[in-house]
């Protein structure tokens, strides 16, 4: 352990206060591209719960809406919600699943295929012109975050699955 982490971890002020700190950056990076991707749009905007539905969806074809909800840790409601609008706006097909009729299988359209890959394409594109904008050591801290940040993350899930 390294003297700033020794010194974190005694003081529960100084974790709160990194815990705080780093909240707030990736809550601000995250605001800051997601107006940023808005800006120019032609079609109308997604809400961010609708993204992430699309990109479940289209990672895992089939995928149902219990299913779909617990992933993203919302309600089962909340997801029917979600899944009607982007029914009725063409990105999502709702098919019965032929093992259980109750059921419903979703599979992302062609739209939402492009939609995704539009997104992608223009977050990568203006995150990495900002970050070729910062120092190479700056760049290559951010890469070595990333497999903490993901660790992060699944224990966050794991929290979320376990309540």
């Amino acid at each position: 352990m390294n003297t700033e982490d020794a010194l974190t971890a005694a003081d529960p002020a100084s974790r709160d206060s990194f815990a705080e700190e780093l909240a707030d950056t990736l809550a601000g990076v995250h605001r800051l591209t997601r107006r940023r991707l808005r800006a120019g749009l032609t079609a109308p905007r997604l809400r961010g719960a609708e993204v992430e539905l699309l990109r479940l969806v289209e990672a895992r074809p089939g995928i149902g809406i219990s299913e779909a909800a617990k992933e993203l840790s919302l309600a089962g409601n909340s997801v029917s919600t979600l899944v009607n609008h982007l029914v009725r706006d063409g990105y999502l097909v709702r098919e019965t699943d032929p093992a259980d009729r109750r059921a419903a299988r979703l599979l992302a359209t062609d739209a939402a295929a492009g939609r995704l890959r539009d997104w992608r394409e223009r977050r990568t594109e203006l995150l990495g012109r900002h970050l070729a904008g910062l120092a190479e050591s700056d760049r290559e801290a951010l890469r070595d975050a990333v497999p903490a940040l993901r660790r992060l993350a699944e224990s966050l899930r794991e929290e979320a699955e376990a309540r």
